[in-house]
């Protein structure tokens, strides 16, 4: 009878034991949970900057090769005409 009594208060302090265990890990993961939005607006906010990044790079390689050719067009034309660049 003292035994089955024993069992009886062992069981009630481990079901406490488990609950008190689940009360603390939802405490925890409550305020995660809560920033992680906070972490996906700024993921996607930065995904959007690195795309305007990529086309700023685009538009500059095609600004650079069209550079280059009025240079070397610059060139030939001056050289055409016999033109010389004077050295600073």
């Amino acid at each position: 009878m003292v035994a089955a009594k024993v069992v009886g208060v062992v069981k009630w302090i481990v079901i406490g034991v488990l609950v008190l265990a689940v009360v603390v890990l939802i405490a925890a993961v409550v305020p995660v949970l809560g920033r992680l939005s906070g972490l996906r607006r700024a993921m996607e906010k930065l995904q959007r900057r690195q795309a305007q990044a990529a086309k700023l790079q685009d538009g500059a390689a095609v600004l650079e090769q069209s550079v280059l050719a009025l240079q070397q067009r610059i060139a030939s034309i001056q050289a055409g005409r016999g033109e010389h660049r004077r050295s600073p």
